[in-house]
């Protein structure tokens, strides 16, 4: 698993060579523009359950995609090879392709003088030399502490630990190329906790580009356990209209349904609960939400996107009012406007926080639901109706009283997102969206 330097080095060399080929030979067919994209990639995954591996993977990868454009007619082919050979026959099928596509008014590479001029090192290369069998005792005692932690702790579903780390090239006939080294690695925990009333199971886990930055096994073990041990002997509510309480990790995907529901493809095919509404008040004026594209080290950096526009910090959401969408280059032409460095989605998308941790946000709520969990998919992203099965803890006088199971928490992702009364600061950093917990008031539950 080590890389070094050199390796890098050749790596690098090896994805931009290959994308330079497959450029020089869709201009040799005839396309009129063309894009490609390479990469290189390898990794470790391993899974321990009861003290025993359960699985081991070595993963090793390469790979190739490529556009062609024949005015406005598109195709695209793509490679599990690099070989020069194999490049030119997925060049090739892409060409065929195209003739036989209809014309596109929208289809093209994004504007030319969009292209990063300038790829600053973000930092996002750290590899891990970790060997299997190191791998494996890190696992292993990250299950221990769980297990160990408590006699209700009666089962596992495993300690998984997973490595990664790639290098890729995006070229495209504008004479853009760019090239991102990058390494993530993780490592989590499931278990089981039991007692009279029933089995409750809960995980927990940590991510990090840095492996020195990953929090230590017996952390992890031991959360997953306290977790699970919390959901034991729940209880079901009545049905009431109460706030709601979303942990940092659920609320992350409150501001998902929020960027899908303002992404260029679901407003040009009109399938959204936010068509026209830049420039309106879509959430309470002390909401800002934005990018950080240029973030060290951080998850969702780029300094391009996945067309080669250059990403820059922007606000999506300011005083509470939509400022953009989502835009790719295709999307943009369709709705007649210009594409945002969205293609391949956001990148470290993060929201201002009161200052309030998860205690004062549940002194702050004094009585409702905090919701840890979430199931289904009961989402209509047309009319922003909002239906999904939960579990958490029921709260009164800001203190969790006891663990509540099988409920409904139902609403319009609209009213919702008005009805945010707090966000906290207990962020959650293990993703490209970055959220502390959200407070929202009055949501149906549908229980008993």
């Amino acid at each position: 698993m080590t890389t070094t330097i050199t390796n890098l080095e050749s790596d690098r060399a090896q994805v931009s060579k290959a994308v330079e080929i497959a450029l020089d030979v869709a201009k040799k067919e005839g396309a009129t523009a063309a894009a490609a994209g390479a990469s290189l990639d390898s990794g470790l995954s391993i899974t321990s359950r009861m003290g025993d591996v359960e699985t081991l993977e070595h993963h090793r990868g390469q790979s190739l995609s490529v556009t062609v454009y024949q005015g406005q007619r598109k195709g695209s082919a793509s490679s599990s090879a690099l070989s020069a050979d194999a490049i030119k026959e997925a060049v090739e099928a892409a060409v065929r392709i195209a003739r036989y596509t209809s014309e596109d008014p929208c289809a093209g590479l994004a504007d030319a003088d969009l292209m990063a001029s300038e790829i600053p090192d973000l930092d996002l290369f750290h590899p891990w030399p970790l060997q299997a069998d190191e791998a494996i005792e890190i696992t292993k005692a990250c299950e221990a502490a769980a297990l160990s932690s408590d006699k209700r702790i009666v089962n596992s579903e495993g300690s998984s630990l997973n490595t990664f780390q790639g290098t890729s090239a995006y070229a495209n006939s504008h004479g853009f190329l760019g090239v991102t080294s990058s390494s993530r690695h993780s490592l989590s925990c499931s278990v089981i906790a039991e007692d009279k009333s029933g089995m409750q199971r809960d995980y927990w886990y940590t991510s990090s580009r840095l492996s020195a930055q990953l929090e230590s096994p017996e952390s992890v073990g031991l959360k997953s356990a306290e977790r699970a041990l919390a959901r034991l002997s729940p209880q079901k509510l009545s049905t009431r209209k109460t706030p709601v309480l979303f942990s940092a990790e659920l609320a992350k995907g409150l501001m998902g349904h929020l960027v899908g529901a303002v992404s260029g493809g679901a407003l040009y095919r009109k399938a959204s609960f936010l068509l026209d509404a830049v420039g309106e008040k879509i959430l309470p004026e002390f909401v800002h939400i934005y990018e950080d594209p240029l973030i060290p080290q951080a998850p969702g950096s780029a300094a391009f996107d996945a067309e080669g526009v250059a990403t820059r910090k922007s606000d999506l959401v300011k005083k509470g009012v939509l400022e953009r969408y989502v835009l790719g280059s295709y999307s943009a032409r369709k709705l007649g406007l210009q594409t945002t460095a969205n293609a391949g989605g956001v990148h470290n998308l993060r929201v201002d926080s009161h200052n309030l941790g998860l205690d004062d946000l549940l002194k702050k709520m004094d009585t409702g639901f905090y919701a840890t969990e979430l199931i289904g998919q009961g989402i209509n992203m047309v009319t922003g109706d909002y239906s999904r099965g939960a579990a958490g803890f029921w709260v009164e006088g800001g203190e969790i009283k006891y663990p509540v199971a099988e409920i409904t928490v139902a609403g319009n992702l609209r009213d919702i997102f008005k009805n945010v009364q707090a966000i906290g600061h207990d962020i959650d950093t293990r993703g490209n969206i970055q959220t502390g917990s959200w407070l929202i008031n009055d949501l149906m539950i549908a229980g008993d």
